[in-house]
Formats: C-alpha cells, sequence, structure tokens
C-alpha cells in the first residue's frame, strides 16, 4: 500500500474502533429490543439507547470524523469524540442526562463543521447537511431536557436523511440540475428540517407532513443523482447505483408510512419506517459509499467485488421480512428473523470490506517486494 495511504490511519482508527464498539452495542441493544433471549449486558437502559447508540454514537460519530479529515484541522475532530464519549456515558451508572450533554455538545461541534466547510466553499449541498446537523443538535437538547429516543425519531431521521441528500446534491451537480432545481431541494430540506423539530410540539400534523416531504425529496433525488447514469455501467459505479436506488425506494416507503400511520411512537407502523428509514436507506447508503469514503478516513483501500451484493441483498431481504411478515401481519418470529437477518448482513458487510481490504493490500505489498531488487 501506498505511503501516503497509511500515513495518519493510527489516529483516526481510534475514533473508528469506539464508533464499531458502539455499533456492535447499538445492534445488540436492537435485539434485547425485540425479545432476543439475550442478557442485558453493560446497563440496564441497553434496549432504550438502541437507536441513539446507533444515530449519534456510531453514524454521527463517522460522518463528524469523515467532516474533520476533509478539514483538515485539530479541533473538528472534538465532534466524533464528544459523540463516541458521550454515548459510552449513556451506558455507564452516570445520569442519562450527562451522556447525552456530551453527545449534544459533539453535535453543536459538528455543525460548526459545516460553518468552516461553507467559509471555504459555500453550496447548497453544505447548507442542506447544516440543517440537518442543527436538527440533530435540537434532538440533543431534547434528550438532554429528558425527551426519550421514540419521539425523536423524526430528528434523527432527518439527520441522516438530509446529511445523504446534500451529498447526493454535490454529486449531482456534474450533471448540472440548475440553480432552480437547487432551490426546490434546498426548500424542501428546509421545510422538512423545520417539520421534524415542530414534531415535537405539534407530531400529530408535523409528521405527516415530514413525510410527505420524504416522498418529495425521493422524488427530487432520483429524477437528478448521478446513478442514473452509472447504474448502466459495470462494477463498484453499479453496485452504488443499485444500493443507492434501493435507498431512495425504502426512504419514500417510510414516508407514505408517516403519511399514513401519523405521530406514533411505537406499533407495527412506527416499527416499519423507523426502521425503512434507518436500515433500509442509511445503512444501505453506507454500503453503498463505503468503497469510496473509508479510503480517505482510514487510507486503506478498498476495492470492489461481487460479494459485497451479498449483504446488501441480505438487508433487503431480512428488513422486508421484518416488515411484511413481522409489522403487517404481526408474527413475532418473522420479525425476530428480521431483526437478526439486518444485524448478520451488516456484520457480514463489515467483515467483506476487511477481508477485501486486507487482501488488497497483501497483493500491493506482495508487488512491492518483487519490484525491489535482491
Amino acid at each position: 500500500m501506498d505511503a501516503s495511504l497509511r500515513r495518519g490511519a493510527g489516529p483516526r482508527l481510534l475514533l473508528v474502533l469506539p464508533a464499531a464498539a458502539l455499533m456492535l452495542t447499538g445492534l445488540y441493544a436492537g435485539l434485547v429490543l425485540i425479545g432476543m433471549p439475550l442478557p442485558v449486558i453493560l446497563s440496564a437502559r441497553l434496549a432504550d439507547l438502541h437507536s441513539t447508540l446507533l444515530v449519534f454514537g456510531f453514524v454521527g460519530a463517522l460522518i463528524s470524523l469523515e467532516r474533520a479529515v476533509a478539514l483538515r484541522a485539530r479541533w473538528p475532530y472534538a465532534a466524533p469524540t464528544l459523540l463516541a464519549l458521550g454515548s459510552v456515558l449513556t451506558l455507564s451508572p452516570v445520569p442519562l442526562t450527562a451522556g447525552a450533554a456530551v453527545v449534544t455538545a459533539g453535535l453543536v461541534v459538528h455543525l460548526l463543521q459545516y460553518r468552516a466547510i461553507w467559509q471555504r466553499q459555500p453550496m447548497t449541498a453544505t447548507t442542506i447537511q447544516a440543517i440537518g446537523a442543527a436538527v440533530a443538535v435540537a434532538a440533543g437538547i431534547a434528550w438532554t431536557g429528558g425527551i426519550p429516543a421514540p419521539p425523536l425519531v423524526p430528528l434523527m431521521a432527518v439527520f441522516l436523511v438530509l446529511t445523504i441528500a446534500g451529498e447526493r446534491l454535490e454529486l449531482a451537480r456534474m450533471l448540472a440540475p440548475g440553480l432552480a432545481a437547487e432551490r426546490v431541494l434546498f426548500a424542501l430540506a428546509l421545510a422538512l428540517g423545520g417539520a421534524a423539530v415542530l414534531s415535537l410540539v405539534l407530531p400529530v400534523v408535523a409528521v405527516p407532513a415530514s413525510g410527505a416531504l420524504l416522498v418529495a425529496i425521493v422524488v427530487w433525488l432520483v429524477r437528478h443523482d448521478v446513478v442514473r447514469g452509472t447504474v448502466r455501467q459495470r462494477g463498484l459505479p453499479r453496485f452504488v447505483a443499485v444500493c443507492v436506488f434501493t435507498g431512495y425506494g425504502w426512504l419514500a416507503f417510510a414516508g407514505l408510512a408517516w403519511i399514513g400511520g401519523g405521530a406514533q411512537t411505537d406499533g407495527p407502523v412506527y416499527d416499519a419506517a423507523t426502521h425503512a428509514i434507518f436500515l433500509g436507506f442509511v445503512i444501505t447508503m453506507i454500503m453503498a459509499h463505503a468503497p469510496l469514503i473509508l479510503p480517505a478516513v482510514l487510507r486503506v483501500r478498498i476495492p470492489y467485488s461481487p460479494a459485497l451484493y451479498v449483504p446488501v441483498a441480505l438487508l433487503q431481504l431480512a428488513l422486508a421480512v421484518r416488515v411484511v411478515a413481522g409489522d403487517a401481519w404481526g408474527w413475532v418470529p418473522a420479525l425476530q428473523a428480521g431483526g437478526i437477518g439486518g444485524v448478520l448482513a451488516i456484520l457480514l458487510f463489515a467483515g467483506t470490506v476487511v477481508v477485501s481490504s486486507a487482501r488488497d493490500q497483501h497483493t500491493v505489498t506482495t508487488a512491492e517486494r518483487r519490484e525491489v531488487p535482491s
């Protein structure tokens, strides 16, 4: 592997490893939450922390780490550090509000990251992601104030949806969607952020409105996303395109569920919509972007392999079983089977990426040794 790729990977790995541990803990909490006969480890409130561990401690930490790498300064690394530390504290015996406050501080630093990015390169895409970060700060403040995780799901969802939407807009500029189209997406993002915050006090109106805005954003993204062309290519471009379109499908489904199901904090509609967003959309998008983002963050190459389709397909199948047979039909074993399948898909994807990267490093190292004259 090239020395420029290896340089700086060690310190960043120190932040990735806690995020990975929090991912595993959050997945374990999810299995406890669906009634699997597992011991409650680390904390008596483990199951209640399922969503916050995954959204803030795992995905949020990785997103803010990527932004810190891009900014090439020290202070932005406070965001992933505080998000991981705060999430760990929520599992400790200290009051939950203490850990939530540290997480919120990390989210504030994450918002400041976008201010720094805007100063360097002002773009609509950056503003949309900043709106998502601001909604995340509102979620953190509400959580610190004692509001439990279920009512915060619309805010946590919008945080990640707008982060991804902003990234897709940045790529869509290659196709020159035009200033008018960018303004439309900005308006939708701003309305969605406002509706998410409003859901804290008026969920009966704000949640269905958020659902309609999600569907509108999906329509915009499908119309302008660069993957409309790359899906016809081969290898990694097609893999990314398939994942992106699949994610858009789940996000549209979630939007329709919010429109039809209204404001709910438990039950089958809540479960289906929540996991359609966080698993069907967010995790599928992470799988799509991992071969592109991880090399920049960890300075390691992630070569494309058709094997990456296996965990992606398993995730979609598991989620479909959970939503259709588990939520719609009310069959608890299917709900649990879908939950287990989702966990296995995420772990299989992580394992596939690690093995693929290790093999690539071994191949490159062997080739470099052969080039050295004896």
